[in-house]
């Protein structure tokens, strides 16, 4: 069994319990929570929970059964088209409510057990269940998204990701009309204070980007272009709704539920319009745009009336 047997060093006094130990065993953040939870962690002796903070020089006990690994179930996904493929790369329309790869947590849809129900199969290194996945879209994002096929591509746009080579442009539906209708939002972003699911602008979170230009003022919202410098979770849905214009539809963020419901949304109006990356291979720079989904356009119809 798995165990972390420590004396607190000094530069994790205060620090939460469960960021803490995730960072010290390299394990999910959220698997930390369940195990302080079931009690598997003490601070000299005392049983811990997950908001408790760490004090230096105390004797830090935890220990754990390993997790097993969520599979990719093959599952076809009639909704997820298919824009691009050769020997390197797919790219794919994601619908709403399909997660990239699976995760603990997660029972619905994935991108990469609707490829494998296509006779996809992905060589890259990394985790079995998250193989080709070099960026994410949250499962209530719908729009353009890479896989890759073979590892020096996997390789190859990690490195673009990472050093921003890539341009990521979103459209998003924001309640009331942004003063002014240009702008950047550069604010960090981190794990929410109050909610373990949610995230937010706080002072000592990872440096985020995010710039915007309205589309289209309608009555109640607006149509936006977006594009971010960085890929923070959740970081449109965080920034606008710190701007105080949420997503339409996006009720964990504070978008008006009334609204949602109007509009017939179930999730946040946000889609992944474009990407632009560099072939791996060919050098080629490639432009992939993903049409709006049809409950997306119904809203905007809606809001045009």
């Amino acid at each position: 069994m798995p165990e972390l047997n420590i004396t607190v060093p000094a530069e994790l006094d205060g620090v939460r319990a469960d960021a803490a130990i995730a960072e010290l065993t390299a394990q999910p953040r959220s698997w930390i929570v369940e195990i302080i939870v079931a009690g598997g962690a003490t601070q000299d002796a005392k049983p811990l929970r997950k908001s408790d903070r760490l004090r230096e020089g105390a004797h830090l006990l935890a220990h754990w059964m390993p997790k097993p690994e969520p599979e990719v179930i093959p599952e076809e996904i009639p909704e997820m088209r298919i824009l691009h493929d050769d020997e390197h790369l797919v790219v794919v329309q994601k619908p709403a409510g399909v997660a990239a790869h699976p995760s603990h947590g997660w029972n619905g849809h994935t991108v990469l057990g609707g490829l494998a129900a296509k006779g996809y199969r992905i060589a890259t290194s990394g985790a079995p269940e998250r193989q080709g996945i070099v960026h994410r879209l949250d499962q209530g994002t719908s729009g353009v998204m890479v896989v890759c096929k073979s590892e020096y591509a996997y390789a190859e746009l990690k490195r673009q990701f990472k050093y921003r080579e890539v341009r990521k442009i979103y459209h998003a539906l924001v309640q009331g009309h942004p003063d002014p209708f240009y702008g950047t939002i550069d604010a960090p972003i981190g794990r929410h204070p109050g909610a373990e699911w949610k995230f937010a602008v706080i002072g000592d979170g990872k440096n985020a980007v995010t710039h915007y230009d309205t589309l289209e003022a309608l009555p109640h919202a607006t149509l936006l272009e977006i594009a971010i410098e960085t890929g923070r979770t959740h970081q449109i849905r965080v920034h606008m709704a710190a701007h105080k214009h949420p997503c339409v539809g996006d009720i964990m963020y504070g978008a008006d539920p009334k609204m949602a419901v109007k509009l017939g949304l179930n999730r946040q109006w946000l889609h992944a319009r474009e990407l632009e990356i560099t072939h791996p291979v060919s050098t080629e720079r490639m432009l992939f745009q993903s049409d709006y989904t049809p409950e997306l356009v119904a809203a905007l119809n809606a809001l045009s009336y």
